[in-house]
């Protein structure tokens, strides 16, 4: 009984671990000044050690995935004005993770954009879900 005991937590704690990898990836597809990159953000234990990307000389964007806890998963976005005195957040979105994979033309979040305070200009993005990253449950 001990033995299936300790396998049964071993396969228990397994389970926990693999649970966010399970949940698949976003991509977060960012276009400004004529170029468009995919950044693409998995589960993680600690999102906000996620790096932000530079796009373009004036914005900074950091995609996180928060998969735990269940009750709270979200997709977060983060753009920043790239500031001489360091970066300012400009826009912040969040949306129910795992997201649906629904095929929709700009993906779960719908086409957001990020107007450019001093240059008058825009950054465009949005997310879909990557492949192994399921529906939500209807409760959410």
């Amino acid at each position: 009984m001990r033995t299936f005991r300790s396998r049964a937590g071993a396969l228990l704690a397994l389970v926990l671990v693999a649970a966010p990898a399970a949940a698949g990836e976003a991509r977060c597809h960012v276009s400004y000044g004529g170029e468009t990159k995919t950044l693409a953000a998995a589960p993680s234990a600690m999102p906000y050690m996620a790096p932000a990307q530079a796009i373009g000389t004036y914005f900074l964007v950091r995609v996180v995935v928060e998969a735990e806890p269940v009750e709270l998963a979200a997709l977060k976005t983060y753009v920043y004005a790239d500031r001489d005195e360091g970066p300012a957040l400009v826009h912040q979105g969040e949306w129910p993770w795992p997201a649906a994979a629904d095929g929709r033309r700009h993906g779960f979040t719908g086409l957001q954009r990020v107007y450019e305070p001093l240059r008058d200009s825009e950054l465009e993005y949005w997310c879909e879900a990557g492949e192994g990253a399921g529906a939500r449950g209807a409760g959410r």
